[in-house]
């Protein structure tokens, strides 16, 4: 079916959008022959990818290669109960030609690395990155920028969210962030929690960018970076300049082409010993008179509770130090191991000498004990 033949059939199905002076019948078939890649089917990409399939994108690929779990369903909408253990690219490109059977989907429940990205973005028009790795986002724009495509950006974390556009022409991801954070001291949604809706309300924003990109109107958010607090129900911009040192586009480029972006170290901790998950029963069973110094916010030990712990909240420490014993070994822990890096360096200032640290945290001794109440 042409492209015409296509727009006339669905004449009353986006006749809200044909009402539209910037957008009319050109407008809607610009929309029909788009290409679009959405990389991520979880809580941006759902959203994302329903309304641009809504709205009438003539080609949506969708790149995932994970699996729906029960704990995605608080926020990924694009799936149902019915949907747990299957393909994420799989149970959303069903879901997207039952919205609209006019486009082309495109599943490709893949892993997106160095050795495919290039090709993938090649084929697409406009990328979107709904990733929540800095891994994947370095590779995204990097390779967004070698094929000379535009990157739609978001990212999302318990009640804040930010978008942006990463074009051709300016700024890139690595003007934002020139390198990644250390290993482990930026906990993700699954460890530090997102409010559902705020997927819901970055992921559309990005859905306007992309439209706004493929029909040419508007004012896209390249070089701006939008702020959303879904907790005060507000928005504001900052400034993106280009980076004239950037390595990829700026004077003096030094890279020519995508890596997988390798993680940075996890921060040290100073004075202590560090104890892995899977070290640590054994641990606590040839050192009895040891304790896990566990150091979660109240509402983070709803979640479990630690093996032989003295538990005291990290907002604690500075004016409760007096109750622990400097004599003891304390294996410090908190969630995911970022909030005890610190405890453990407070620790180590205030003379305290026998100190392990748990490395990830109690999320990945949970991971570790099928019996450890932990989500």
């Amino acid at each position: 079916m042409s492209l015409e033949l296509a727009v006339n059939a669905g004449l009353r199905r986006y006749s809200r959008h044909l009402l539209i002076p910037e957008v009319g019948i050109s407008g809607q078939e610009k929309l029909a022959a788009a290409r679009v890649l959405v990389v991520g089917a979880g809580g941006l990409g759902a959203p994302v990818l329903q309304y641009l399939a809504a709205a009438g994108i003539g080609t949506l690929g969708i790149a995932d290669d994970d699996r729906v779990d029960v704990t995605n369903l608080q926020r990924q909408v694009i799936f149902g109960e019915a949907d747990v253990g299957r393909e994420k690219a799989v149970a959303a490109a069903e879901r997207l030609r039952a919205l609209n059977a006019r486009i082309t989907v495109e599943a490709l429940p893949l892993r997106v690395g160095a050795y495919n990205v290039r090709a993938l973005v090649r084929g697409y028009d406009v990328i979107v990155d709904a990733t929540d790795s800095f891994e994947s986002r370095y590779l995204l724009s990097d390779a967004s920028r070698l094929e000379n495509r535009p990157d739609v950006y978001a990212s999302i974390f318990r009640f804040d969210g930010q978008v942006s556009v990463f074009a051709p022409g300016g700024p890139c991801y690595r003007c934002l962030f020139p390198e990644a954070p250390p290993a482990g001291s930026v906990p993700s949604c699954a460890e530090g929690g997102v409010l559902g809706v705020l997927a819901g309300m970055v992921g559309t924003w990005q859905a306007n960018e992309v439209l706004k990109l493929v029909l040419g109107i508007g004012r896209p958010l390249t070089g701006r970076l939008a702020l959303i607090d879904a907790l005060s129900g507000t928005t504001r911009e900052v400034a993106l300049p280009s980076d004239p040192g950037c390595p990829l586009h700026g004077e003096r480029p030094t890279i020519f082409d995508v890596a997988d972006q390798p993680a940075r170290p996890p921060a040290s901790a100073p004075g202590a010993r560090t104890i892995v998950a899977a070290e640590l029963d054994a641990f606590l069973a040839r050192f009895p008179a040891a304790r896990v110094l566990d150091v979660r916010e109240s509402h983070e030990r709803a979640l479990g509770p630690a093996p032989q712990a003295v538990v005291l909240a990290a907002s604690e420490l500075e004016s409760r130090l007096g109750e622990l014993d400097r004599t003891a070994d304390y294996v410090v822990a908190c969630r995911v191991g970022v909030k005890s890096l610190w405890a453990v360096r407070r620790l180590h200032e205030a003379g305290f000498r026998r100190l392990h640290h748990l490395e990830g945290g109690l999320l990945a001794y949970a991971a570790t004990r099928p019996d450890f109440e932990f989500f």
